[in-house]
């Protein structure tokens, strides 16, 4: 029997306060492995992710990632 999986797409970032107030925010590392090994706890497997910068309010600009995980149905 074949295996079937539940695929799972986020799009992780930080606040807007960053953005606002130092023109620009990168997504804290920490923060964000803690975000994968929560994850990754719940059975979700990262299958890949892409980093993104996007703007907003026309000036300010914030790092994104977009991650695409799987865990078995």
């Amino acid at each position: 029997m074949a295996q079937t999986f539940e695929y799972k797409v986020v799009v992780y970032r930080e606040g807007m306060l960053g953005s606002l107030f130092l023109g620009g925010s990168k997504v804290d590392p920490i923060k964000f492995s803690d975000f994968l090994n929560k994850n990754g706890s719940q059975g979700w497997e990262v299958i890949t992710m892409e980093r993104e910068i996007r703007r907003m309010l026309l000036f300010f600009e914030r790092e994104a990632f977009m991650v695409v995980m799987k865990k078995a149905a």
